[in-house]
């Protein structure tokens, strides 16, 4: 009997402690099981798929003006940072229309081939996009 209080005494501080670390997580679990309620309504994962068409069409507009328009020292950076741009909006539009593509390391680090690969792929899933797109820029990004 003794050793019952003992044991009761010993173990008490124990569950408590591991009753204050664990409970968080027990608590998260069960959010994480418990179901939905009815009224939420789902959280879109990015910019809406009009406003990824909008600026994509923008970027291709402003890179087809810059290849076309600025001194040969200045083309080069401005091309290459419109590119980058074109690059993640056009990921964004793959993610939002399940079109496969490669995910880069770095955002917009895509090759001239699979950023061209991957605007014809939007264009063939009903994307409203230029004809005539590029030819980008060669500076070695790849």
């Amino acid at each position: 009997m003794d050793v019952g209080k003992l044991v009761l005494i010993a173990a008490t501080p124990t569950l408590l402690g591991a009753a204050v670390v664990y409970a968080p997580r027990w608590c998260a679990f069960l959010a994480e099981i418990w179901p939905e309620r009815a009224g939420r309504t789902p959280e879109p994962f990015g910019p809406p798929i009009q406003q990824l068409a909008a600026d994509l069409r923008r970027l291709l507009r402003l890179h087809r003006d810059l290849s076309a328009s600025a001194h040969l020292a200045m083309r080069a950076h401005r091309l290459w940072a419109v590119e980058a741009a074109i690059g993640v909006r056009a990921i964004e539009a793959a993610k939002a229309l399940d079109v496969p593509h490669r995910e880069p390391d770095m955002p917009g680090a895509l090759t001239r081939g699979e950023l061209s690969g991957l605007l014809r792929d939007l264009a063939a899933a009903g994307m409203v996009l230029p004809e005539n797109v590029g030819p980008f820029v060669g500076d070695g990004r790849y």
